[in-house]
């Protein structure tokens, strides 16, 4: 089997929200203006037709900086489920960056969080995200990390990046093997 996880599939896979699942819209609280990423639908499809649970774990500072209200968060959410399906788990942090929290990503409570509430363990759970704080909180956490690179990440991040796949597609491909979605 040529996947990062060692059995035939993981048991969760949890995505970061912005530049991963949509678009960033930079501290989005409107959800006309919510975009899936290329790829997301369909990646989305073969995990749940496989049983693997899926979830989002994402920082939403614009609600400790005030630039958004938890119901606009939750309103977001309400569309992203319209246009990519239901997701097992949400996990939010909505703090900001100097505030200390342990759910904030790059530290591993949101994943955490959602191993413990799904009950699958962090080694069997992949993280799918766009910037270095996705992978480094999955690795806090004991679970395993996939960048997927936009124009936002950093070159340094993806130099750093223990696994790196251009897009949902082929991050996909490492989550579910070939002959494992047949």
């Amino acid at each position: 089997m040529s996947g990062i996880v060692h059995s035939a599939w993981p048991g969760l896979v949890l995505f970061d929200r912005d530049g991963t699942l949509v678009r960033d819209v930079p501290y989005n609280g409107d959800p006309e203006l919510v975009t899936p990423m290329p790829g997301a639908a369909e990646a989305l499809a073969a995990l749940r037709a496989r049983g693997v649970r899926t979830g989002v774990v994402t920082n939403q500072s614009g609600v400790a900086r005030g630039l958004l209200s938890l119901a606009q968060v939750a309103a977001v959410h309400r569309r992203i489920v319209e246009l990519l399906g239901p997701f097992d788990t949400w996990q939010v942090c909505p703090h900001g960056p100097l505030e200390g929290c342990r759910c904030r990503k790059p530290r591993p409570g949101m994943v955490l969080a959602a191993c413990a509430e799904l009950g699958v363990p962090p080694c069997a759970t992949v993280v799918i995200g766009d910037i270095e704080s996705d992978v480094r909180a999955a690795q806090a956490a004991g679970a395993h990390g996939i960048l997927v690179p936009t124009p936002v990440t950093r070159a340094h991040e993806v130099r750093n990046a223990p696994v790196v796949a251009p897009d949902l597609t082929a991050a996909l491909d490492l989550v579910l093997p070939t002959e494992v979605r047949r």
